[in-house]
């Protein structure tokens, strides 16, 4: 019996392995993002916990790449179907909800119910919170007015046994517990704030519209029931969609589908909750999302930092001037690197790249009053008429002579009336380094798993 109540308490997370009830050959898949994080007069109040949720992540980064170094872990890309088509879904800031997420809805099951799941490209595991009915149970109202999958009701719902390799060998966070053969598998997620989420695995469908307009359903998708979750990451949402490089994240099943690539526009962090934009998979589909001139780098996907995305950095420069930072930070096989992460806020770099930026942006600002503003090292007076003009031109160059130029509100960024702050935090060298969401804001960031190039270029990112 107890056996069987770790099980329920495992249920709750929600895996994606996607398959196509029809050809997607001419279609498009998105989704529509939401962000989470701090908004109004009070932001600075959202930020201090924003900032250390985002150290706890770079940990929980950290130890990941960590156990991946000591590994042997690797995924071979399945193969990609050409095709024209793509599917989008809404994708929005969770501003008004005081966390740093971005989130998207996704319609689960058979019949399809809707679940609002956080955007991470961080995480490869897809989960919605859940609630199995158990033999001689009767059914209960949800009580607390919180949605909740439940697989009994879905016709497509079909439990993966703790005895096929998928379980032993593939699934992330795959528990041994295996009391029979024909038992669930069952997993223990921990995130990097201290969260856990506990559930088994399943395989389940997704339900899409593509860009004709015709509903389809993605079938197969691996999906983690959770029964039982711990922590503040998931308070305001039903769940994770799992974005990162992995044989069972979502991104790579059905951008496998969808000529192997997605894209993601984010809004301003501190949009308005009405204010959305795409995730898309598929060929870009919104015409007023598609770049004019996409910069274009290659997308590093190194089982050393799998499931993250990673990037090479050759240089940042400030107003044009080319900043002294070691190489070696740069490099993975140095213990450098960059990752893009969409569930991390503020961009994280390494210590000796931190130093170089904040001192150069600091000189540039040296004629504002400075202020303390926990947790930030470098805060203004941004109160006096034309300070416009003493914001420094930052730019990250990437290998292929791509170039970002974030708008100054990405890295100069507002933490309360009148008051601006270097938008910067800094992790342990020799370590990696991070891309966070709010540099990434207003540009179209498009992941081309096929051909591993990154394509990104500015846009405003409304879609409504």
């Amino acid at each position: 019996m107890r056996q069987l109540q770790l099980i329920i308490v495992s249920l709750l997370f929600f895996f994606l392995h996607p398959s196509l009830s029809s050809s997607p050959q001419s279609q498009s898949l998105q989704f529509k993002l939401h962000r989470r994080g701090p908004v109004g007069p009070h932001r600075a109040s959202h930020l201090k916990p924003l900032f250390l949720s985002d150290l706890r992540r770079q940990h929980w980064i950290r130890s990941t790449i960590k156990r991946n170094l000591e590994g042997s872990k690797s995924y071979r890309p399945a193969c990609h179907q050409s095709t024209s088509e793509a599917f989008e879904m809404p994708i929005g800031s969770g501003a008004y909800t005081g966390t740093g997420q971005y989130f998207v809805r996704v319609r689960v099951g058979t019949p399809a119910k809707p679940f609002l799941l956080v955007a991470d490209t961080g995480s490869d595991l897809t989960w919605v919170k859940c609630r199995p009915r158990m033999d001689g149970m009767k059914e209960k109202g949800n009580g607390d007015g919180v949605r909740v999958f439940k697989p009994e009701k879905s016709s497509s719902w079909q439990p993966i046994k703790c005895s096929t390799d998928m379980c032993q060998k593939t699934l992330p966070f795959a528990l041994a517990t295996c009391p029979a053969p024909d038992s669930p598998c069952v997993y223990d997620y921990g995130y990097s704030d201290g969260s856990r989420a506990q559930g088994l695995f399943a395989n389940e469908s997704a339900t899409i519209t593509l860009s004709s307009g015709k509903k389809t359903k993605l079938h197969g998708l691996v999906v983690g029931c959770t029964t039982n979750s711990s922590g503040t990451s998931f308070i305001s949402s039903d769940g994770v969609l799992g974005l990162g490089y992995s044989s069972t994240s979502f991104a790579s099943l059905a951008s496998s589908l969808f000529g192997g690539l997605f894209s993601y526009c984010l809004v301003d962090h501190l949009a308005p909750r009405n204010l959305s934009s795409l995730l898309t998979f598929g060929p870009t589909v919104s015409s007023s999302l598609i770049p004019s001139t996409p910069r274009v780098t290659p997308l590093i996907l190194d089982s050393r930092l799998t499931p993250f995305y990673s990037v090479s950095i050759k240089c940042i420069s400030v107003d044009n001037e080319t900043l002294d930072i070691p190489p070696e930070v740069w490099d993975i096989s140095s213990g450098g690197g960059t990752i893009l992460d969409s569930g991390t806020s503020l961009t994280v770099l390494a210590d000796p790249a931190y130093k170089a930026v904040v001192s150069a942006l600091s000189r540039k600002l040296a004629g504002l009053p400075q202020v303390q503003m926990d947790p930030f090292e470098y805060c203004y007076n941004w109160t006096s008429v034309g300070t416009e003009q003493h914001v420094p031109k930052l730019a990250l160059h990437f290998e292929g002579a791509a170039r970002l130029d974030p708008p100054s509100k990405s890295y100069i960024i507002d933490v309360a009336d009148g008051v601006k702050c270097i938008g910067f935090t800094s992790a342990p060298w020799p370590g990696t380094s991070t891309i966070g969401n709010i540099l990434q804001q207003e540009h179209v960031w498009e992941f081309d798993i096929k051909n591993r190039r990154l394509r990104f270029e500015h846009s405003k990112c409304q879609q409504h």
